[in-house]
């Protein structure tokens, strides 16, 4: 296992970030950020200040030392583009490395979108999309097809810069002027947006609270046209004071009127279908970029890898989930007569198939009714909210007592009365894969149907002794018969 360290110099502070890394999988295992005003120092003088500069030196310092406690084998010094413009960069970064023997990039732009594309396309499943990443001093654009990018622009407007220009109507404006002088950008009209940064994922949640919407999770939040336009309308509607009062927001709420109006320029301009954020940030792509292997070919099946991942720090030695997986595929396929499910219910299963026992992490005796939880909160992507959410409910549902009808209503605007049938069936099944691999061998290759009246028999086709698992198949046969209301015979 490697384990690398990230030190960044961000227009607002400095940033650490520790993540270990194994078999091209990742994880983060530290993080601290420090706030330094290093962004309006240039913003305003062109220079870092030398106060300034004893700070991020101190601080650095301290972060060297810590990072020492991990067994980090590799450091990275990255600093954002904007850093480029203080005349005094250069003995800036000399003071920097005499003091922690770390060199220092400057990302050029070049570089940022490459990385934000990275962090984009794998947190995201949007083949063609606009992609727009709002920073402190810049909004940088992308439109991509297929993991190519088409075309890319920075716009000199950010949520920082933009505060000095008073009112909302006056950010818009400027956005929208930088925007027309772009030459290098065409927008189509009702092309996807996929919008990442602080002030997307404050749009997000604002746009959550409007509409009551339950599930708590950034990554992959869809927002149409309408959505857009009515938290556009109710934030211009607030004054400062009510602003400054809202909870739940991310960074600096000050922030949230200028990320709104870049925003807003952005759709009026570019007159998008939908905009879809995305948790992804610069750190994400440098990460992917440290990573052994080629991660564009290694990330092409985001879910598949957003399992992957999890489970590289997660799983036991005697991990059975892709097991499980494919033969809740094979159940699927062979009970299709009986649940009578439409394809859209085949991602919701891969998912709970896979993830089947993640609630171990919190209960490993009552691991099913912990799911829901711990899959809502484990960052898996590639999939929709509402997939990951009944996904859930299939886990918690491989034992039917567990249903929580409580549970379940939270969430009745987002799920449907089809849906509730279909995670009770889906959990039996999800558990029956479970039972028919409980020996961990995959003795069971394949199951052949039979109806016969009020009963089903399942034929194994076996590649050894599996009586062991056939035995536990059968333990699945009460709760069969309450969902399916059919008797299971296993032979």
């Amino acid at each position: 296992m490697d384990r690398v360290a990230i030190l960044s110099i961000e227009e607002l502070g400095t940033r650490l970030v520790v993540f270990e890394s194994r078999h091209g999988r990742y994880q983060i295992i530290k993080e601290n950020f420090d706030a330094f005003p290093i962004g309006e120092d240039i913003f305003t003088d062109q220079l870092i200040k030398p106060k300034t500069v004893s700070k991020v030196v101190s601080i650095l310092t301290i972060y060297r030392e810590m990072i020492q406690g991990y067994g980090v084998e590799k450091i990275v010094g990255v600093a954002k583009n904007y850093v480029s413009k203080a005349r005094n960069q250069k003995g800036f970064f000399e003071e920097l490395y005499n003091n922690t023997g770390v060199a220092f990039n400057i990302l050029s732009e070049e570089e940022t979108f490459r990385d934000l594309f990275l962090s984009m396309s794998n947190s995201i499943d949007a083949s063609k999309a606009v992609g727009i990443y709002i920073d402190k001093y810049a909004t940088y654009v992308q439109k991509y097809n297929r993991r190519t990018i088409l075309e890319s622009v920075v716009i000199p407007c950010g949520t920082e810069s933009l505060k000095s220009k008073g009112s909302v109507k006056e950010m818009i404006d400027t956005v929208k002027s930088e925007l027309a002088a772009q030459k290098g950008l065409s927008f189509e009209g009702g092309e996807s947006l996929v919008g990442t940064g602080d002030a997307f994922i404050n749009f997000g949640r604002l746009t959550k609270k409007i509409a009551h919407y339950p599930i708590d999770i950034d990554n992959n939040y869809v927002i149409d046209e309408k959505s857009a336009k009515d938290a556009f309308a109710f934030i211009k509607g607030l004054d400062l004071e009510k602003v400054n009062k809202i909870k739940g927001m991310r960074g600096d709420i000050s922030s949230l009127l200028s990320g709104l109006a870049i925003i807003e320029a952005c759709c009026e301009v570019g007159k998008f279908g939908e905009i879809i954020i995305s948790d992804a940030d610069i750190l994400n792509g440098i990460v992917l970029s440290n990573l052994n292997g080629e991660p564009q070919e290694k990330y092409a099946d985001i879910l598949g890898n957003s399992f992957d991942n999890y489970y590289e720090f997660h799983k036991r030695e005697d991990s059975n989930n892709i097991k499980v997986y494919n033969m809740a595929t094979i159940l699927f396929k062979q009970l299709k007569v009986m649940h009578k499910l439409p394809r859209v219910y085949v991602k919701p299963m891969r998912i709970a198939a896979y993830m089947y026992d993640c609630g171990k992490v919190v209960n490993y005796k009552d691991f099913e009714k912990y799911g829901l939880y711990t899959l809502l909160n484990s960052g898996i992507s590639g999939a929709s909210q509402k997939d990951i959410l009944l996904a859930g409910f299939i886990i918690m549902c491989q034992r039917p007592d567990n249903f929580s009808l409580a549970e379940w209503m939270k969430y009745k605007d987002v799920v449907t009365e089809e849906d509730l049938d279909a995670v009770r069936k889906l959990g039996v099944i999800v558990r029956l894969a479970v039972a028919l691999n409980s020996s961990k061998k995959q003795l069971v290759n394949d199951i052949v149907c039979d109806i016969l009246g009020d009963s089903i028999i399942m034929k194994t086709i076996a590649s050894g002794d599996a009586t062991y698992d056939i035995m536990q198949g059968m333990s699945v046969a009460q709760d069969y018969r309450k969902v399916f209301k059919k008797n299971l015979q296993i032979i």
